[in-house]
């Protein structure tokens, strides 16, 4: 068995694999579900633009508190279980704030409620006219919050939701100085200026442990405990402006996309059948399976497919076929030096590749700054544009040139 037909039977196993992977309802791989991730302008869903309210900052930099905005933000959204969401620090005029792009989101006053919380957790104690003295022991200080429950307070047949809370050294030290001098006396601590625990100090409290009792379900529990080890934002923000992307839209936008590719790659195999016989099939074959090997990647890796990650994949079938073109010529301009076929097209890969090689890493360059330095749609445009320049080297290079070199020497 010659090495040109294991390599030719090695082509058509990866256009039967990538096949499957695209199909719709394909496989799923190491039983993580295999699917297409689609953007908020193609799935629908919801934008929210919040403003940071940077007079509210003590001493913190607004630039810093936008970072830490944006990171804990994006915390809060993978508890509402969205699938690629998109949050980004932008400017509204000259104030700061943060986009949230939630694709496949209906319910957007849940959204809004996560996302807009301070979880501001602070403890308070009674003054000498009953009026509440905040601490300076805050959620800062806290560790980490777990919920639980406490049978023995609840009895046999419930259980009494708990939060427990683990302080810091720091935080540890406060909460026994505050115990201590508030022996007899209520402790209320408060999240988001609402009060979920008022309790009475029996004893001097050392170790840095405490916990919260009095909430009414286990899930309440949990979701405040969640917000509690998330942290509180660095400031509170309002929401300036929120729209709802329609999935009518997105449908339309999908199936003109798709138009929009098949159009162009069947133009481009009829020119290329057209001009080069022959050798305009092998890169036809080539053509298809980039197509296959780079949609099966957005699925697996996975891509957020956006609008302008569509045209970056379009965009990329040019390459995809330029070097195809490059080899070509060259192969037709060794026959007419006289060389035999096969010489030829050796000849024809060899020397063409230092221009191949050349054109597509700087198209890669060119890819990797726009992705590192913009955001948004831009991203996405650069991420689909150097999968597709990547695979259209492998696609041009090794499967037109492994056909042509079975074929060419089988003849």
């Amino acid at each position: 068995m010659s090495k040109n037909f294991v390599i030719f039977i090695l082509i058509i196993l990866l256009t039967i694999a990538s096949a499957l992977v695209v199909w719709p309802g394909g496989p799923n791989i190491f039983s993580r579900e295999i699917k297409m991730h689609l953007g908020l302008d193609l799935q629908g869903g919801v934008q929210l633009i919040y403003e940071i309210q940077s007079d509210k900052l003590k001493d913190k930099d607004p630039k810093q508190a936008q970072e830490e905005t944006v990171d804990l933000i994006s915390r809060r959204v993978n508890r509402l279980g969205v699938s690629e969401p998109q949050i980004q620090s932008t400017k509204i005029q000259d104030k700061f704030g943060v986009i949230v792009e939630l694709p496949g989101v209906n319910d957007i006053a849940v959204a809004k409620e996560t996302i807009g919380k301070t979880a501001q957790l602070k403890f308070f104690e009674l003054g000498g006219d009953d009026q509440l003295n905040d601490t300076d022991l805050t959620g800062a200080d806290v560790k980490r919050a777990t919920a639980g429950t406490d049978q023995d307070a609840a009895g046999f047949n419930a259980t009494s939701p708990i939060i427990y809370l683990e302080f810091t050294n720091e935080g540890a030290k406060k909460f026994q100085a505050i115990t201590k001098r508030n022996i007899g006396k209520p402790i209320i601590t408060m999240l988001d200026n609402e009060v979920i625990n008022q309790a009475t100090v029996k004893d001097e409290i050392a170790g840095g442990k405490a916990q919260i009792e009095g909430i009414a379900t286990l899930k309440e529990a949990k979701e405040t405990a969640k917000l509690i080890n998330e942290g509180a934002l660095p400031a509170p923000i309002e929401l300036v402006q929120e729209s709802q992307v329609g999935a009518t839209l997105g449908q339309d936008a999908i199936e003109k996309s798709i138009v929009a590719g098949l159009l162009g790659l069947i133009l481009v195999g009829i020119f290329m059948v057209t001009y080069y016989k022959a050798l305009g099939l092998a890169a036809v074959y080539a053509l298809f399976l980039y197509a296959l090997i780079t949609t099966a990647l957005f699925k697996i890796i996975p891509v957020t497919l956006t609008l302008a990650g569509i045209a970056g994949f379009i965009f990329s079938i040019g390459a995809a076929v330029d070097a195809n073109i490059l080899i070509f010529e060259r192969y037709k301009e060794e026959l007419g030096k006289g060389l035999e076929k096969t010489q030829a097209l050796e000849n024809g890969f060899r020397r063409s590749w230092p221009s191949i090689r050349d054109s597509n890493i700087a198209s890669l360059i060119t890819a990797g700054i726009l992705f590192y330095m913009s955001t948004g749609v831009v991203k996405g445009f650069a991420v689909t544009l150097a999968i597709g320049i990547a695979v259209s080297m492998f696609s041009s290079i090794t499967v037109s040139r492994n056909i042509l070199r079975f074929f060419i020497k089988n003849k």
